[in-house]
């Protein structure tokens, strides 16, 4: 017996969710499919609970630099980490359990709780019911990459899924990993009052970024105690008297780093390696990415893959827009396409990094024409009054069409200003228009008019 829908969605993270409830308003009727926990990701093992502990970290930190602001603790800060936990558990769970109520109450939607698998096309089977659809969207996001590093399947390590469930404190926490994942957590609890070993194989952290973003990102880490090692091109781990030892030179080299616990956070991996796509037809990269056109249909007509699995974004924010891109084309007749996006993203250490657009060096390789304008967190009147000056501001234009390029804020309220350049690029509207903006004081944001009327030749 087969159920027919207009559309199957596979997955609630953050692009399922509201395509679901748009084609269901519109009509449509909808089966939605969760193998696990509502809210996929960025609610239950990513954005929201990471960060609020993030907020707690922030919390111990700024209570131990009281004394900065003539604040006087009477007595050490102490730090509850099972306390900790049960806030950040209170505010994913909240989160998923709100997303669950809005899909099981939305009319025309059905939900299905089990682990689906392809059988053809237009076919999915969960649970032993067979659902068929005229349209299908696979949302079924991401996991930790487990790099083949010898010696570590004998190794308890933990990924940043497993890091949720730990309601202590690590006394010596080592992560292999100098990306995005790697820093919010080694800058995290190294706040919370554990000892921190960030390992890197190659020569700078967060190698995508430009290099003075990358050591201005390693300055703020090293200036709170977190420990770096860079260059660990072949690193092996091992147990070592209850303890983990990873081996940072493999040809005899001596370099080693001995901690308590292991984070591995060296990347993601999509999960499509489970659902049966091979019967449906649908085709992966080398990497297990689904492969999407523009308007992320796959090479099947009737499906589409959408979120972090299709390889064309890593981000709650880039996934809910494959959502709103898929819902107007197929909805409004519109011709959205995925090419449009401008890249943007954060960076959640503290000062945070706003990043939009392209890099310096990207443009550099362009061979384009640019003004670059920069300005030190030092300069910034609202980072002197906070007391965190960190940092700095830059911004690159093109010389001929004056329109900007990319911009990078690592500093107080950076995660935040950054929306003002992103905006613009949007906007495609030359940097004048900004130039000429008047922002408000005392704020980051009021400094980035100023910094656009200092511009001068990219050397």
């Amino acid at each position: 017996m087969t159920t027919r829908f207009d559309a199957i969605i596979i997955g609630t993270g953050q692009s399922g969710p509201p395509l679901a409830a748009r084609l269901a308003g519109a009509g449509r009727k909808v089966a939605i499919i969760e193998r696990k926990r509502f809210g996929g990701t960025c609610v239950n093992t990513g954005c929201i609970p990471t960060k609020t502990l993030i907020a707690s970290a922030y919390a111990a930190h700024l209570a131990r630099h009281g004394i900065d602001y003539g604040v006087i603790l009477d007595g050490p800060v102490r730090v509850d980490m099972k306390r900790v936990k049960a806030r950040k558990d209170t505010v994913a769970s909240t989160a998923s359990r709100g997303v669950e109520k809005w899909l099981k109450d939305t009319a025309n939607l059905t939900v299905f709780e089990g682990h689906p698998r392809f059988e053809s096309p237009s076919t999915v089977r969960v649970n032993g019911d067979a659902l068929a659809a005229t349209q299908i969207f696979i949302n079924v996001g991401c996991r930790a990459l487990v790099p083949p590093m010898q010696g570590v399947e004998q190794i308890d390590y933990l990924t940043n899924s497993t890091m949720m469930e730990i309601d202590f404190l690590p006394e010596h926490l080592v992560i292999v990993g100098g990306s995005y994942i790697g820093l919010e957590f080694g800058q995290m609890y190294r706040r919370f009052g554990a000892e921190v070993t960030i390992v890197e194989k190659g020569p700078r952290l967060i190698a995508r970024e430009d290099d003075d973003v990358s050591q201005g990102v390693l300055d703020i880490l090293r200036n709170e105690g977190v420990k770096v090692e860079l260059g660990a091109e072949c690193m092996t781990v091992e147990k070592r008297d209850g303890r983990i030892a990873v081996k940072l030179d493999c040809a005899g080299g001596s370099r080693e780093v001995i901690g308590s616990h292991l984070l591995l956070a060296v990347g993601r991996i999509p999960n499509t390696d489970d659902l049966g796509l091979a019967q449906a037809g649908v085709r992966t990269d080398a990497r297990g990415y689904i492969a999407v056109d523009g308007e992320l249909r796959t090479g099947v007509p009737n499906i589409w893959a959408i979120g972090d699995c299709n390889g064309r974004g890593a981000f709650t924010h880039t996934s809910y827009n494959d959502y709103e891109i898929v819902a107007d084309n197929l909805l409004e007749g519109a011709h959205r396409s995925v090419e449009d996006r401008i890249t943007a993203y954060g960076l959640f250490i503290d000062p945070p990094l706003g990043r939009a657009g392209l890099t310096e060096a990207e443009i550099r390789k362009s061979g384009r024409k640019a003004l670059v304008g920069m300005r030190p967190m030092t300069r910034v009147g609202r980072a002197l009054e906070k007391g965190e000056t960190q940092g700095f501001m830059k911004i690159v234009v093109d010389a001929e069409t004056k329109q900007i390029l990319g911009a990078a804020i690592l500093g107080v309220g950076g995660d935040e200003a950054i929306h003002c350049v992103l905006d613009l690029m949007y906007a495609k509207a030359p940097y004048t228009v900004l130039q000429r903006a008047v922002n408000i004081h005392p704020t980051v944001a009021e400094l980035i008019p100023t910094i656009l009327g200092e511009l001068k030749p990219m050397a």
